[in-house]
């Protein structure tokens, strides 16, 4: 009995000691997506984009606050007439609560379209993603947010060189007639 407590403790050891042979040959990396979503090419040429395409009501939103302030300012010198200030105080009012719906409006719909935009570049970066992992024999890879990451386990860098290379070839792809 005390011969077949020794063996068995002996071959459980022996698999323990195989698991673990195994499991230092696993590879694995991680990708923090917070720094991928920041500095990707896509992703920034994204926001030029989106700048871009709500610069003319952000501007115009903004000359209606130059207006509300010189209407202000008008109404601080105190000469106008009695029925001039009231109206004046009716534009400011007006003109104020435009402003603020307009900027929701804006703001709303900007946050729409930013989140668009980085559902339609989650593919491109999954597959950039699994890319590097082919080319670099890698077994797993996880991305943010984890409790934690090794710094040497962090592959982000190559992630944001992959998509730097998609980039420039999707970029000379569109130059080509």
């Amino acid at each position: 009995m005390r011969y077949c407590v020794r063996t068995i403790s002996v071959f459980l050891l022996g698999l323990a000691f195989l698991a673990s042979a195994e499991a230092q040959q696993l590879r694995i990396g991680y990708v923090d997506m917070k720094q991928v979503l920041d500095n990707a090419p896509q992703v920034l040429a994204g926001r030029a984009r989106l700048d871009q395409e709500f610069r003319a009501r952000n501007d115009a939103i903004e000359m209606d606050e130059m207006r509300t302030a010189a209407l202000e300012a008008r109404l601080q010198q105190g000469d106008l007439s009695a029925e001039s200030r009231i109206q004046t105080e009716r534009d400011i009012r007006d003109l104020r609560r435009n402003i603020t719906r307009r900027k929701e409006d804006l703001r709303d719909e900007l946050s729409f379209r930013r989140t668009e935009e980085v559902q339609s570049l989650e593919a491109q970066i999954n597959v950039a993603v699994q890319e590097i992992a082919e080319r670099n024999g890698f077994d797993l890879i996880v991305s943010s947010p984890v409790v934690y990451a090794s710094p040497d386990l962090d592959i982000t860098d190559l992630i944001l060189e992959q998509l730097e290379v998609e980039y420039a070839a999707d970029q000379l792809e569109r130059e080509t007639p």
